[in-house]
C-alpha cells in the first residue's frame, strides 16, 4: 500500500523482526504506508535475550530514510513484532520504548510476539485461531479477552507438523528403507540421496549444523512432492495435519463466532498438506469458519499500529504477547 498525498503530522512505525531480518514501514492511519525497507541481518540474541541495541542499529537508518518518503516529521506510535519475544523479550521490554522515544519521539510502543502479528495479519481483530507454519509451527488463538498459544517449542521438543518435523519424518523413512526396516520408503530414500548424498553420511551432514531445523525443513517439499504416489509420504503429511489440527483446537474459542486461518511458507507445498489439514479442522472445529489469510506478520504490525494510533485496538494486552507501554517524558 502506498501513501496518498503528503503531510507533516506524526505517524506510526511498524516492524516485523524475524529469522531473516527486519522489514519496516512508516505510515499514517487512513493513508497507508511506505514501501517496506528491509535488513537481511537477523537481530542478535544473547544472554539478555533479543538485543535492543542491535535492533536499533538496524532500525534507525531505515526509519530516518522512510520519514521523508512518508511526508512525516515525527512518529507517535511504534509496533515491533519480534520472533522470540515471549521467552527472549526482557531486554526489549526494558529498553526499546525509551530508545524509540529518544530517537523518534515515539510515545506509544507495542512489543508484539510474531505469532500475534501473524494472527492479526491473517484475521485482524476477530476471534479465532491461526496456524503459522514454516520451519517450525505455532498455533495462536484469542476470544478477544486473552491469548492462547500451542506448540512453538522448537524442533527438538515440538513444532509438530512443521517443516522440520515433516523433513525429519521423511528422512527417517528414508533411513528405514536403507536399513530394511518396516515403515521405510524407497521413494524418499532416492530423494534423500539426491538431496544429501549417501544416507550413511547423513548424520554427519545434519548433526553438526547450527541450522539443523532449516536443513531438516529443506526436505519437506520432497515429502510433499511424492505424497500422491508414495503411501509413506502421504501418511507423514496426514499425521502433520493431525498435529496442526490438535494445536489449533487447543487455542480456538470453543463457542461462539470463530475464524481459522493458515499462514506461513509451509502451506506453499499445496494440496498434499492443505487438503488433509482442512478436513481435520472441519472435523475438529465444526463451528469455526475457515478463511484465507488476509496478510502476513508485517501487515499485522501495520494493523496494530494503526489501531493503536487511532485508539481503537481491541486485541487483548499481554506482557509476553502484546505489551503496550507509553514511555514517560522528562
Amino acid at each position: 500500500m502506498s501513501l496518498d498525498g503528503t503531510g507533516t503530522g506524526e505517524g506510526f512505525l511498524a516492524v516485523d523482526s524475524g529469522g531473516s531480518g527486519l522489514r519496516v514501514v512508516v505510515g499514517t492511519p487512513g493513508r497507508g504506508t511506505t514501501a517496506p525497507r528491509e535488513s537481511r541481518v537477523p537481530v542478535r540474541t544473547g544472554a539478555r535475550g533479543i538485543d535492543p541495541g542491535h535492533l536499533m542499529e538496524q532500525l534507525t537508518p531505515m526509519v530516518r530514510a522512510l520519514l521523508p518518503e512518508a511526508g512525516l516529521t515525527g512518529l507517535d506510535t511504534a509496533v515491533v513484532g519480534a520472533a522470540g519475544l515471549a521467552t527472549l523479550g526482557d531486554a526489549l521490554r526494558a529498553e526499546l520504548p525509551s530508545a524509540l522515544e529518544r530517537e523518534f519521539g515515539v510515545r506509544t510502543v507495542a512489543l508484539v510476539a510474531d505469532a500475534v502479528t501473524a494472527y492479526t495479519g491473517a484475521l485482524g481483530p476477530r476471534p479465532g485461531a491461526v496456524v503459522a507454519a514454516g520451519t517450525g509451527l505455532i498455533a495462536i488463538g484469542t476470544d478477544l479477552e486473552s491469548w492462547r498459544r500451542a506448540d512453538g517449542w522448537g524442533h527438538l521438543l515440538g513444532d509438530c507438523g512443521g517443516g522440520a518435523w515433516i523433513g525429519r519424518a521423511g528422512l527417517e523413512a528414508a533411513l528405514r528403507a536403507h536399513d530394511g526396516r518396516s515403515g521405510g520408503s524407497a521413494a524418499l530414500l532416492a530423494l534423500a540421496e539426491e538431496s544429501f548424498g549417501p544416507v550413511r553420511e547423513l548424520p554427519g551432514r545434519v548433526y553438526p549444523r547450527t541450522d539443523r531445523p532449516a536443513v531438516l525443513a529443506s526436505f519437506a517439499p520432497q515429502v510433499a512432492a511424492c505424497a500422491g504416489s508414495d503411501p509413506v509420504a502421504g501418511r507423514i503429511l496426514r499425521e502433520a495435519a493431525r498435529h496442526m489440527a490438535d494445536s489449533t483446537a487447543a487455542v480456538c474459542p470453543a463457542q461462539g463466532e470463530a475464524y481459522v486461518s493458515l499462514t506461513g511458507g509451509l502451506f506453499r507445498m499445496g494440496a498434499a498438506l492443505v487438503v488433509p489439514l482442512e478436513a481435520e479442522l472441519k472435523r475438529r472445529l465444526p463451528h469455526a469458519r475457515q478463511v484465507a489469510a488476509a496478510g502476513g506478520p508485517l501487515e499485522g504490525s501495520v494493523q496494530i499500529a494503526s489501531d493503536l494510533a487511532c485508539g481503537s485496538l481491541t486485541l487483548p494486552s499481554d506482557e509476553s504477547m502484546l505489551y503496550v507501554v507509553t514511555p514517560k517524558r522528562g
